[in-house]
């Protein structure tokens, strides 16, 4: 019961905080220079021809009128309609975001288990030789941009010694796992830094986690070393460690966009850069709102796990 009311009380706060982000996001494209009444004319349109497609595109109405309409289709799924292909927005989308997600996915699926091994390496041999070499090179991977990170991996693996595509485009007609090669440089990309930055935090879970009274417990009545670090201290790391994850994939959905600029990855990042560039407020919206609604999915979950996995938590919110 516990849950399910923290559950409510967080679908209620993620619904006002997706009405205040579809605000910010229709007031933001209200002020952008130009419009998409010029965008989709182009240089050569005179006044009359603008004002014409401004009133067949519905710009001539006060914007509060029409970001109800566009919230009113955004509670049905109906995100609009792009105003430069005439294409729905959630059609538009659709194929980049399956591949944006299918990235992070594939991502998060190699980035969680390093940065928990890299932790808990480094967690419970504080100070010792493996220690420092692990956060040598984390702190590097932390430092280094992603863009030069993904470029020196081109002149490495692509350039140097051509073992990997340096473009990522996917067959003609096809996905990226038609070709999966086409996503090891960007996985990589993404993965140095991710795993890097979630091990330091893990690192500091484990080493509070070692210092608990149960876990030294644990140790004093004998217990193997595996059974105590699998039994009592990594679940005593879930919630710190939650939210840092939930931040890591929440990053990954929005910081993608480097990494497939670099790789020239057909990603949500290129439907993005798109809409800017054509000031096409609609599909840029309806991006925005989508990256939006995904951060704060992943942090309800992190939230939701955090809950479960913490009694006294669940005792307190009673």
């Amino acid at each position: 019961m516990t849950a399910l009311r923290f559950l409510v009380r967080r679908v209620a706060a993620t619904t006002a905080t997706l009405l205040a982000v579809a605000v910010v996001l229709f007031a933001a494209s209200e002020v952008l220079p130009g419009d998409a009444a010029t965008s989709s004319l182009g240089l050569d349109a005179t006044a009359e021809d603008v004002a014409a497609r401004r009133v067949e595109l519905g710009l001539d109405r006060p914007w509060p009128v029409r970001f109800a309409d566009w919230l009113a289709g955004a509670v049905r799924l109906d995100l609009g309609t792009s105003v430069m292909s005439g294409e729905p927005v959630t059609r538009i989308i659709a194929e980049p975001l399956g591949a944006t997600g299918l990235l992070v996915g594939v991502t998060a699926a190699v980035t969680v288990p390093l940065a928990v091994l890299v932790g808990l390496v480094s967690g419970l041999r504080r100070g010792g030789r493996a220690d420092r070499a692990l956060s040598a090179v984390s702190v590097v991977a932390v430092s280094v941009p992603q863009f030069v990170t993904a470029g020196l991996l081109v002149l490495l693996l692509a350039d140097l010694v051509p073992v990997l595509p340096a473009i990522s485009l996917p067959p003609l007609g096809g996905t990226p796992l038609d070709k999966p090669d086409v996503l090891v440089l960007p996985v990589l990309a993404l993965t140095l830094f991710g795993a890097a930055w979630a091990g330091r935090i893990v690192r500091a879970a484990v080493i509070d986690a070692d210092g608990l009274p149960h876990v030294e417990a644990a140790r004093l009545a004998g217990l193997p070393e595996r059974a105590v670090v699998w039994r009592h201290l990594l679940p005593a790391t879930v919630p710190p460690c939650a939210h840092a994850f939930a931040w890591l994939l929440s990053g990954l959905f929005g910081g993608t966009a480097v990494v497939e600029i670099v790789f020239n990855y057909p990603g949500l990042s290129q439907t993005l850069v798109a809409a800017v560039r054509n000031h096409d407020t609609a599909v840029l919206e309806g991006v925005g709102l989508l990256l939006a609604a995904i951060i704060i999915v992943s942090f309800v979950l992190a939230d939701l796990l955090v809950l479960l996995a913490d009694p006294r938590l669940r005792v307190a919110a009673r």
